[in-house]
């Protein structure tokens, strides 16, 4: 064998084994995607939390709890038809948790629990055995164990200071499933890939990623956000082996410019696309103050007359100097953007007031979130 035809083969190989183009940073495919199939159910119980130091409800105005613990008392044997009680230690609480996928009977997963009456606390309460039931109504895990409350309450006369949310709790393992989720995936040919944020580009980028790293074509990009797999033609020995090879494939993804404005907090979040074009900008703030001041005049000893009360207004404008007419210059990286905004040398409020102003004048060219 020459030399120039080992180079030529060795050429070939490498550039084979090369990656996909870098178009920035490569997040795996697992971070992006949700598998179709593969997902965990949401589970809701109605239950008794018992075992409270007289935070519970109050029967008379939860009447719910009543009916509750009278049908769990009767369910053990005992007869409470027509009686009256009304303890304070027992709390009627909703039991939510997530059912994973691939969850087996015998396994165990956490639950949190929420007080639905008037209860103060759930601190030291214990769960009663309490079924769950998914969306199709049927039972698929049994929730009881101690409440591990969020917070504490302390109380007296005058004054009661609460810390946290002590009607809320959570429990560690405290379910226990007793029902398997119906779904076979080995026997799946097909897969589907859902893109968590739907983008042609990031589409296909990760078609071309995994057919370069099986070296066949077995990937088809549906649209911007579904990519169909074709487990057969992976020749993989099941279509977990080629979920395992494809969620760690590395893919740049390719995200729209965006500005994410929250008004309550004034946090102002850019995208690393964001671009402004070449504007000039001029900001001021204007304050009107308006003061009352009555005036009460009363008649004079002895004399007839009434007190009147006179209104007194005092209106004032002020009109702060604010920043002239001051020049953005075109950003063609986000250093460059945050360097141009920042020169303006506002605070973050009027910050947002202003980039409000540059999206209405066509200069931003991200999308705008107000939150």
């Amino acid at each position: 064998m020459s030399i120039r035809l080992i180079l030529t083969i060795a050429f070939a190989i490498t550039f084979t084994q090369l990656p996909t183009t870098s178009y920035g940073s490569s997040i795996r495919i697992k971070d992006l995607v949700e598998f179709d199939g593969v997902r965990s159910n949401d589970l809701v119980g109605y239950g008794l939390v018992v075992g409270l130091r007289g935070t519970g409800d109050g029967l008379r105005n939860s009447p719910f709890t009543e009916d509750i613990m009278g049908n769990i008392l009767e369910r053990l044997g005992v007869n409470v038809t027509g009686e009256q009680f009304r303890p304070k230690n027992v709390a009627a609480v909703l039991v939510t948790g997530e059912l994973p996928p691939f969850a087996r009977a015998g396994g165990r997963i956490d639950v949190t629990v929420s007080a639905i009456g008037d209860a103060k606390s759930l601190l030291g309460g214990t769960l009663i055995m309490t079924p769950m039931n998914a969306a199709d109504g049927q039972i698929y895990a049994v929730a009881q164990g101690t409440v591990i409350a969020g917070g504490a309450v302390a109380e007296g006369e005058a004054e009661t200071v609460v810390q946290g949310v002590p009607t809320s709790g959570s429990i560690p393992a405290g379910a226990r499933v007793e029902r398997e989720v119906d779904f076979n995936f080995a026997s799946l040919t097909t897969l589907r890939l859902a893109l968590r944020e739907p983008d042609f580009t990031t589409a296909e980028r990760i078609e071309k990623a995994i057919n370069s790293s099986f070296h066949r074509r077995i990937a088809l990009m549906l649209d911007a956000g579904t990519i169909k797999i074709d487990v057969n033609a992976a020749g993989a020995r099941s279509p977990a082996h080629a979920v395992s090879r494809i969620e760690n494939i590395s893919v740049s993804p390719e995200r729209r410019a965006r500005v994410v404005v929250d008004q309550r907090s004034g946090t102002i979040v850019m995208g690393e696309d964001v671009r402004i074009s070449r504007v000039a900008v001029s900001q001021g703030n204007l304050t009107l103050r308006i003061r009352e001041t009555p005036l009460a005049i009363q008649p004079n000893p002895f004399a007839e007359g009434q007190t009147v009360v006179v209104p007194r207004t005092n209106a004032e404008l002020d009109e702060d100097p604010g920043i002239k007419l001051a020049e953005v210059p075109e950003g063609t990286s986000l250093s460059e953007v945050i360097a141009g905004l920042n020169a303006l040398g506002v605070s973050p409020r009027d910050m947002i007031d202003i980039l409000k102003s540059i999206k209405a004048a066509g200069a931003l060219h991200a999308e705008f979130v107000v939150r």
